[in-house]
């Protein structure tokens, strides 16, 4: 047990908050505690808006007398079955709970919850480092309650369980995934039980709801190092379970002395390249899906190698079915994967050869408000072990984008909608809704990206009067 009262009392963001929660406790005659990742990552330095706080009795009350105090208007979020409740306090969020004991079901990671000690609390968490206690009431006030060597560990960067790994990640295979977070995000090491331990619980992740394992990877993608998680996932076994897709990248065939690059291996660079640039989350996971279809589209040629022709358009396809295994939004965050997937094979085509005006004028049009996006995830797409060429195809991108720029100032192409409205073409030609509309509208806006005619009004009447003489018609209406 160590003395920390002072370093707290510095420490803590809000100190009129903390003099409050302590009253609180004392009126109410229970010990109290600072407790979890809060604790953690206090003496890690990190900033952390989470605070829990936990007393051996009614934390419900305790919450509900803090909120008194503060003088908040109405009642805090209560969730009796786990005896928590939880409010917002400035920019930070207070959760209060009375010490449990927790019992599992083998078909749910839900727990059964009683009345228990600080000791049978300490011990159901997840990690040492997360089973450190700071008393907040009594003449012991600012001590450090340390039952699992979590300081220890903290300062050995190590993951260790409380109690036997199995039991740990047995009762709830979530902290499997939690664990395997907070390696790349601290950048710790995982014990060799814990690891062990992992491998033998992994199957008991298909009890966790999509969401949950959707929300754990996207904290990793956001942590410094999100190869790092997908490293573990794979080396333990985890990835199979829950992302086989992307496990399946993984490995090489050779056929007369052709081999392809290890996708999955390949696929971590580019994510590695990426988040060095950005903390887009959905940026990021284009970059862990851009070659998601090269296993079932891979192909040997003789005389040529392996070609994965068409893994752009199948991989965007697959998106959907990937996002709703791993419960993230079919929305348009799912869209904006599906068009990085679909399309992020363009601009290298183009860094090969010579630019014309209209593959420019398509990638614009196509890629719309996420064309930047779209180059930052290809230029970390070259990640060829020979240095020239990586720099060859860099200074390619650069004549790419400057080309890019051209264009876009003259001939405004991004998000542009035909100078000519389907309802305009309707009236002038006296149409009907349906497909001879439509073809006379992708004429327009097929002329417009291949430079035919310029993108204004004058010039696409003129071409619609042309194209609609082809198909018979003529115009009902002053043009």
């Amino acid at each position: 047990m160590t003395g920390v009262q002072g370093f707290l009392e510095q420490e803590f963001p809000d100190r009129a908050l903390l003099r409050v929660v302590c009253e609180a406790a004392e009126d109410l005659h229970v010990e109290a505690f600072l407790v979890g990742g809060y604790v953690r990552d206090l003496f890690l330095g990190r900033p952390c808006k989470d605070i829990d706080f936990m007393c051996v009795g009614d934390g419900i009350r305790w919450a509900e007398e803090v909120f008194r105090k503060l003088g908040k208007v109405g009642a805090p979020a209560i969730h009796k079955n786990f005896g928590t409740a939880s409010f917002c306090h400035g920019d930070l969020w207070l959760e209060f709970v009375g010490a449990r004991k927790e019992s599992y079901r083998r078909n749910s990671r839900n727990p059964d919850v009683a009345p228990g000690s600080l000791e049978e609390d300490l011990a159901r968490r997840d990690f040492t480092i997360n089973a450190l206690a700071i008393r907040l009431t009594g003449d012991n006030r600012g001590e450090l309650i340390d039952r699992f060597g979590g300081l220890k560990h903290l300062q050995e960067k190590i993951l260790v369980t409380p109690l036997d790994p199995l039991k740990t990640f047995d009762d709830d295979p979530l902290r499997i995934l939690r664990g395997i977070r907070l390696a790349a995000q601290l950048d710790f090491h995982l014990a060799d039980p814990v690891v062990e331990g992992m491998k033998a619980c992994r199957e008991r992740l298909r009890i966790v709801a999509p969401e949950r394992i959707g929300e754990e990877m996207n904290k990793m993608l956001l942590s410094p190092d999100p190869a790092k998680a997908f490293k573990i996932l794979f080396q333990t076994g985890i990835l199979e379970v829950i992302f086989p897709e992307m496990a399946r990248l993984h490995g090489v065939e050779y056929q007369d002395g052709h081999g392809h690059k290890d996708n999955f291996f390949h696929t971590l660079d580019v994510l590695t390249r990426l988040r060095q640039k950005t903390d887009k989350l959905w940026l990021l996971w284009s970059a862990v899906l851009h070659d998601i279809a090269k296993p079932r589209t891979k192909k040997f040629e003789p005389g040529h190698g392996w070609t994965f022709h068409g893994h752009e358009d199948l991989g965007a396809r697959m998106v959907p079915g990937i996002f709703k295994k791993l419960g993230l939004p079919l929305n348009e965050k799912c869209q904006y994967v599906q068009k990085l997937v679909r399309l992020h094979l363009r601009p290298i085509v183009l860094s090969k050869k010579e630019i014309t005006d209209s593959a420019i004028r398509r990638l614009i049009f196509e890629a719309g408000d996420d064309l930047e996006d779209l180059m930052l995830l290809c230029e970390a797409d070259i990640t060829s072990k020979n240095e020239a060429k990586v720099k060859r195809y860099l200074s390619n991108y650069q004549l790419v984008r400057r080309k890019i720029s051209e264009v876009e100032e003259r001939d405004h192409i991004r998000n542009f909608q035909p100078p000519v409205s389907g309802e305009e073409v309707m009236q002038l030609f006296n149409l009907p809704p349906g497909r001879t509309v439509g073809i006379l509208k992708n004429a327009i806006k097929e002329a417009i990206l291949d430079g035919v005619i310029p993108n204004d009004r004058e010039a696409a009447l003129r071409l619609l009067v042309e194209e609609a003489r082809k198909l018979g018609l003529t115009p009902a209406n002053a043009v």
